[in-house]
């Protein structure tokens, strides 16, 4: 066993470590639900329905379209969707539809037409083309027409069996622009499809083939989506779509019952993929994200029939009380549901893979037929039961059955044939009741064969979290804390590494045996790893013990030791709640300028002030919601006060430029004045960003599209400031080491801020500014607390600064204490800032896509969220060129605090990984994968942080404590 006796070695096996275990969430709580090898089900008894016409109004939320609007103009309550709505009350069924997280568009239209909601871990596959093979009703129809976007008309139509079943008819991704009006790309779905049916008439072969049984019509309406992200769903772009669809969908059902004669042999379903967001997105599991609406009518579909005046049907709660709808039966479905309803519609197969259970109350048929599509539901999910239930049996060496089907009177077998004899007797409600309860006992034992190996995986992750933590403390104490000239390590190397081996061979050949995915083998490695390794140090731990043992002040290290774990465990808490970043700002704030040395206190309470200050300032933004609206007027404020600063800086640059050494006078004037002049530039751009960036939105709204020559003004500024600095150093032949780290951090705050500036919708730009200013009050504050006349050095000239190289033969960086771990965690504290201080990094509806719509509007996921990723990353640049020159005016080995903080900050991710959820609401899901990815993935981004913050200042002149001392000779 060789362990990582190097730092970079360290690095690789971490970095490796986290990537692997970040998938093992998906191994254990996410994995696959599909199974293969199922034999098809179906009612062989003559179907209601000849055609199915299904109609997704992409992003619409069931409250938008169900609710009265009220015309603020006219000052009466009126209907969005007509038409629908008079379906509803005269010949529907209608409910909720409930959809799960990822509330995206290829998700949500699989669990409607395939009946199975895809496993999390897909999205790493995409959410547009298939990650997977699934079979669904339009593989199941006779023939498919679809017409809509191509975003997600070519998934099914390449998962088809035979790709010639389904026909699509898609527009040019191009027409996806949210600058304009998205009921275009609804009128050409109603156009093109009225021009399919003209086109009908005259081909004889075409009307043939839509005469013809179990055919689907399928068409996706994407105006809504788009119009929400583009103008929010509280818009009139938005809610006039809904007319729109509302007006298109009356007009081509009557096209297309008039080319039918009318022969009531089709049946209709509305509904949506997932709804959105106030803020105008979607993803999580917010409940405008996850409600959405059903409406189903035509041939087989119930009639709701309302009760008198005043009562209240079934089904309706709070969310309902406004509708006017009470009357009416509200029947909620979960979205996995409308496949097996469109199925027995349809007298389909049901599709392989679903797990929808009918909902019988929206079917209008004969009660045999009724009965035995029920049935033909149980059977398909038993088969999926079955399938897995054997797979479990012939490869687990200990296998636990599902107890309840294995009771003798919930034996399948039994059941199915209780059924049949329930159907051939005519007692149709106890065959309906005894499907329902196979269904559901099926649906419970399939997730009970998901959950199988839970127990096992979570005690192996355990310990390879808690593994790696011992591992990388002891090289941190070996390398950064204890001064050994050779690290002690047991005599007894042979026999540990043997052991290590043993125990990983037993595992190895448990997994072998139970045909387990490779990623198994990867799990178990790491803990015997860190473990063995941990062992073979044993002598260095009991070192340690013994030097502890002897520390006249033992309580120290373990009261520090407790309170580092303490704001651990609070800033877990804080991905809950952003209001623990508040009150922790007003703890710093207040607090510990008390607890710094008197001399300081006295010496710098200017520096104190302003750092209390500006943390409370700081602590406004973690209270205000994340779910912020446009608002110009803060957008310039906040770019205003950057300017500002920025002008501020300009004037004493004097002060921190330092010329090229041996250089004449007039030289060293003139690069002086250069660098005076870089800065002078990137203010100005944040001004230019400042008014360019409103005034692109303001014009954007008037014109209904992004004007040429905004864009292009806007792509040039932010493109322009970004690399200004590094072009500047370049072309003038500046190395970094002659630049004064305060120019530098200077220069990397404004830099960056222009393209905050040019991205904000809101008051983010206004969290730059105080967020940069604490973390250069921190810096000073570390730097004074460190060295108590480093604030008189803090300008110093040239002939009294050193070039921090800590690699030097005659300055050697100093060990780790405790008071370093105050530092750590403030780092750790900051980084937390930047994820969560405007808003929530595990939440996607706390960003908007509107952040982008002055530089691109044509939809491009690519392009528009590595935009919206650089605005979010921006804070970490700043922190991380902050955090390198801390930890160089600390005098303190490269990377050694950040060691620190990445070893320890696996408390928090086994707290994570414990409160990940596969159950519930479909918010608290979403969240708990979020939050576990992202601490899970701090290490790598820890890493990242450091190399920015050595590419960003790279090597600069920075006064310490030892350049004051006398050297010895």
């Amino acid at each position: 066993m060789i362990p990582a006796a190097t730092r970079n070695g360290l690095l690789l096996i971490g970095v490796v470590f986290h990537l692997a275990y970040l998938l093992s969430i998906f191994d254990i709580y996410f994995r696959s639900p599909l199974v293969h090898g199922m034999t098809p089900h179906r009612v062989e008894l003559p179907p209601p329905a000849k055609r199915l016409v299904l109609f997704v109004a992409d992003g619409l939320r069931a409250d938008k379209i169900y609710e009265p609007y009220h015309n603020t103009t006219s000052g009466q309550a009126e209907e969005l969707a007509p038409f629908l709505l008079h379906k509803l009350r005269t010949e529907a069924s209608w409910g909720v539809s409930h959809t799960r997280v990822p509330t995206e568009s290829r998700p949500g239209h699989v669990a409607a037409i395939a009946g199975f909601y895809e496993d999390v871990s897909a999205v790493t596959k995409g959410w547009k083309m298939n990650p997977v093979e699934f079979d669904s009703v339009f593989n199941e129809s006779r023939h498919t027409w679809s017409f809509g976007s191509p975003d997600i008309l070519p998934m099914f139509a390449h998962g088809a069996s035979d790709s010639s079943r389904v026909d699509t008819f898609m527009y040019g991704a191009e027409f996806e622009d949210f600058s304009g009006n998205g009921d275009r790309l609804d009128t050409w779905v109603f156009d093109r499809a009225h021009r399919f049916l003209e086109d009908a008439a005259s081909r004889p072969q075409l009307r043939e083939m839509m005469h013809q049984d179990q055919v689907v019509f399928f068409f996706h309406l994407l105006g809504i989506d788009t119009n929400g992200h583009g103008f929010k769903p509280y818009s009139q772009e938005y809610l006039n779509n809904i007319r729109h669809v509302d007006r298109g969908i009356q007009r081509l059902v009557a096209s297309l019952d008039s080319f039918y004669g009318n022969d009531g042999q089709t049946a209709y379903v509305f509904t949506a993929d997932h709804g959105m967001h106030d803020r105008g997105v979607h993803g999580d599991g917010h409940p405008d994200n996850t409600r959405t609406p059903l409406i189903a009518w035509g041939a087989g579909v119930a009639r709701t029939d309302p009760l008198a005046p005043g009562k209240t049907a079934p089904g309706h709660d709070a969310f309902s009380r406004g509708w006017n709808l009470g009357q009416y039966e509200r029947k909620d479905v979960n979205q996995a549901d409308i496949a097996p309803l469109m199925t027995s519609l349809l007298g389909l197969n049901y599709p392989l893979n679903s797990v929808g259970t009918l909902p019988l109350s929206y079917l209008n048929t004969s009660r045999e037929y009724r009965a035995r599509s029920a049935l033909a539901n149980a059977q398909q999910v038993l088969e999926q039961y079955r399938v897995k239930h054997d797979q479990k049996l012939h490869t687990e060496m200990f296998f636990k059955p599902y107890a309840p089907l294995h009771r003798p009177d919930n034996l399948p077998d039994h059941m199915l044939d209780r059924i049949e004899q329930a159907i051939a007797a005519q007692r149709y409600d106890d065959a309906e009741t005894e499907c329902l309860k196979l269904v559901d006992l099926c649906l419970k034992g399939l997730r009970y064969f998901q959950r199988y190996d839970w127990l096992l995986l979570r005690s192996i992750v355990s310990a390879g979290y808690l593994g790696w933590i011992a591992h990388s403390l002891l090289y941190i104490l070996r390398e950064y804390v204890l001064s050994l000239a050779v690290s002690p390590r047991s005599a007894r190397t042979r026999p540990i590494a043997l052991l290590g081996l043993f125990v990983f061979a037993v595992f190895a050949a448990m997994f072998y045996r139970q045909g387990s995915p490779a990623m198994y083998y990867v799990y178990v490695a790491f803990p015997v790893y860190f473990w063995t390794d941990v062992l073979l140090q044993l002598p260095l731990i009991q070192q340690i013990a013994a030097a502890f043992s002897q520390t006249a002040t033992r309580w120290r290290p373990v009261v520090f030791t407790a309170t580092y774990v303490g704001i651990l465990e609070a800033l877990v808490y804080a991905y809950f709640d952003r209001r623990v970043y508040s009150i922790a700002f007003a703890l710093l704030a207040v607090v510990w300028p008390l607890l710094v040395p008197p001399k300081v206190r006295r010496d710098r309470p200017g520096l104190l002030g302003m750092w209390a200050g500006f943390c409370l300032l700081t602590s406004i933004f973690t209270l205000l919601p994340v779910e912020r609206n446009n608002h110009l007027g803060l957008v310039i404020a906040g770019g205003s006060l950057i300017t500002l600063s920025g002008l501020a800086a300009w004037n004493y640059s004097a002060q921190f430029t330092l010329p090229p050494p041996g250089v004449s006078s007039k030289q060293a004037q003139h690069a002086v004045a250069l660098d005076r002049l870089a800065i002078l530039v990137q203010t100005l751009l944040v001004g230019v960003a400042t008014v360019l960036g409103p005034l692109t939105s303001t014009e954007t709204a008037r014109r209904g599209a992004l004007p040429r020559l905004n864009q292009l003004a806007c792509w040039t500024v932010l493109i322009v400031s970004t690399v200004l600095p590094f072009v500047h150093s370049a072309v003038f032949g500046r190395s970094a080491r002659d630049q004064h780290y305060l120019y530098r951090l200077v220069a990397i705050y404004l830099a960056f801020a222009t393209p905050f500036v040019l991205l904000t919708i809101s008051y983010e730009s206004l969290f730059y500014f105080a967020y940069s200013a604490v973390l250069f009050l921190w810096l000073a504050i570390e730097r004074a607390l460190y060295h108590e006349q480093a604030e008189k050095q803090l300008l110093a000239p040239v002939h009294k600064t050193r070039l921090s190289q800590l690699a030097s033969s005659d300055l050697s960086p100093r060990r780790l204490g405790i008071n370093d771990m105050r530092t750590g965690i403030m780092f750790l504290f900051f980084v937390n800032v930047a994820f969560f201080g405007t808003g929530n990094v595990a939440s996607l509806a706390s960003f908007s896509l509107e952040s982008v719509y002055r530089l691109i509007t044509v939809f491009d996921p690519f392009a528009m969220s590595a935009l919206l990723l650089f605005k979010i990353f921006i804070p970490f640049f700043l922190v991380s060129a902050v955090f390198g020159v801390l930890n160089r005016s600390l005098e303190l080995p490269p990377f050694s605090l950040f060691l620190f903080v990445l070893s320890t900050t696996d408390v928090m991710t086994v707290n994570f990984f414990f409160l990940v959820r596969d159950d519930g609401s479909w918010l608290d899901i979403g969240m708990s994968i979020s939050h576990f990815c992202i601490s899970g993935l701090f290490v790598l981004f820890t890493i990242v942080l450091f190399v920015l913050s050595h590419a960003l200042v790279g090597k600069v002149l920075i006064p310490t404590a030892s350049s004051l001392k006398p050297k010895q000779r």
